[in-house]
């Protein structure tokens, strides 16, 4: 394998000449490896941008193959986002010291400079350069100084669409970026920008596209999800249709008509924008899953109001309850942050106790992680970090007896499954239209196919 830098090493060319050198010894070799952390957002954006190099010529590896180039797309939601970003890093200068490395993601976006001064980074892309990575990549030369393509947030406009493909059965497919929102602890607005979406033809071309593939399954994917329907360019315009204005119902009532797609899911959608019509619809298409995961964040209005969310606990409960009228068999996730700057025990308790006597299946429990330029900074008392361990082990604790019951209730029961691609040491697995988690040992037959199953 020829490589830049080993022409480099064996002969003393120019400068100038680095980028021409680099280009021939892509055209010899030229290997990709990617790693994503965080949300099925950025799976979704990964995917997309590994297909791009690939229309580019270069061979997609596993990231612990080795690759002439490593890219790492990053979160930024909690300190251990940025932790892992850098020991991914320095996992690839032990192993490929020569290896470009290319950071993109959210935490390029916030802290550009931050990641520059990490050894062995060669380049960071922010949110608007992220689908430029082919063109950047073709002008980098091993041993110049880190390059920063990255802009201010306000100035990034535009909507890529993007899915992920063979990567798993389930494919996220992005419809929404960007958040007009402004919770106290959250960096996302300062990271992807303002709300922006595709249009509903667009995405159903996607989808349509993904069903010729094969796909069985799409995960709807966004940062704020609900808010689907504000032009692509950011500027709060909305997209209209035959007079009629683009709202997220209107894109799940349109992709419901998508031939070849048997399931969807709603990936997150928060509370207030959760509308009772959505549910309605859900509860009686075949097509939607029974599968809810709803962002709480506490179960303390007080906390809630800190936290500057847009609804009090009664309107969760209310959704809450809807769904389990309408299908009391669906699955319902809940995101709770536990440690935000003056939670008391009082506070913890009213969530715990508001979690405990919900009908929900499962949570997924955040630590809170302090954030640059986020308004929680300015709150107080701050909670002891030893504290907000010991309450997230409680709450991990009660989503784990919650997961069990709803399990348990459906004992019995035949529901669909559709199993993955993957053999796990001789197992596969697969979900059940309502989130629960089957598996059995492998069967090629079954890959990508909906199965009945008695639990």
């Amino acid at each position: 394998m020829i490589t830049t830098h080993l022409l480099q090493k064996t002969f003393k060319y120019p400068k100038s000449w680095h980028m021409l050198i680099f280009a021939a010894a892509m055209a010899v070799s030229k290997t990709v490896a990617f790693h994503t952390l965080g949300c099925k957002l950025n799976f979704s954006e990964t995917s997309s941008i590994s297909r791009l190099l690939e229309k580019e010529g270069f061979e997609k590896k596993e990231f612990d193959d080795q690759a002439d180039v490593y890219v790492i797309n990053t979160c930024s939601v909690t300190d251990n986002a940025d932790k892992e970003c850098r020991q991914l890093v320095r996992r690839i200068q032990r192993r490929s010291p020569e290896s470009f490395v290319v950071i993109m993601g959210c935490y390029a976006q916030l802290k550009p400079k931050e990641i520059s001064s990490i050894p062995g980074v060669d380049l960071v892309l922010g949110a608007a350069e992220k689908f430029n990575i082919a063109q950047h990549i073709r002008e980098l030369s091993k041993g110049d100084a880190t390059k920063i393509c990255s802009c201010d947030i306000g100035e990034v406009s535009g909507f890529h669409s993007s899915w992920s493909v063979n990567d798993r059965t389930r494919t996220f497919l992005k419809v929404q970026d960007g958040c007009d929102y402004n919770c106290s602890f959250c960096t996302i607005p300062m990271a992807r920008g303002k709300s922006r979406s595709d249009s509903i033809s667009n995405v159903i071309k996607n989808a349509e596209e993904l069903a010729v593939n094969g796909v069985k399954e799409i995960v709807l994917t966004g940062v704020n999800l609900g808010d689907f329907g504000k032009g692509p360019d950011g500027a709060g315009t909305t997209i209209s249709i035959s007079g009629r204005e683009e709202n997220f119902f209107e894109l799940v009532k349109a992709l419901d008509k998508v031939k070849g797609i048997e399931r969807y899911r709603i990936s997150s959608i928060e509370p207030n924008l959760l509308t009772n019509e959505i549910i309605e619809f859900v509860a009686n298409s075949n097509k939607f899953m029974p599968h809810f995961h709803i962002p709480l964040q506490s179960g303390s209005n007080t906390m809630l109001a800190a936290m500057r969310r847009r609804y009090k606990r009664e309107l969760y409960a209310d959704r809450v309850r809807l769904i389990k009228t309408l299908m009391p068999h669906s699955a319902i996730g809940v995101d709770v942050i536990v440690g935000f700057p003056g939670e008391t025990d009082e506070h913890f308790k009213e969530t715990f106790d508001f979690l405990h006597a919900l009908d929900i299946s499962y949570l997924h429990v955040f630590t809170y992680s302090e954030r640059d330029n986020t308004h929680a900074l300015t709150l107080s008392p701050v909670v002891p970090m030893n504290t907000r361990h010991e309450r997230n082990k409680t709450l991990r604790n009660l989503s784990y007896m919650k997961m069990q019951y709803f399990t348990e209730q459906h004992a019995g029961q035949t529901r669909k499954v559709l199993f993955e691609h993957r053999d796990k040491n001789g197992m596969m697995e697969g979900y059940t239209d309502n989130y629960i988690r089957i598996s059995t040992p492998h069967r090629e037959e079954w890959e990508n196919t909906i199965v009945e199953w008695k639990l």
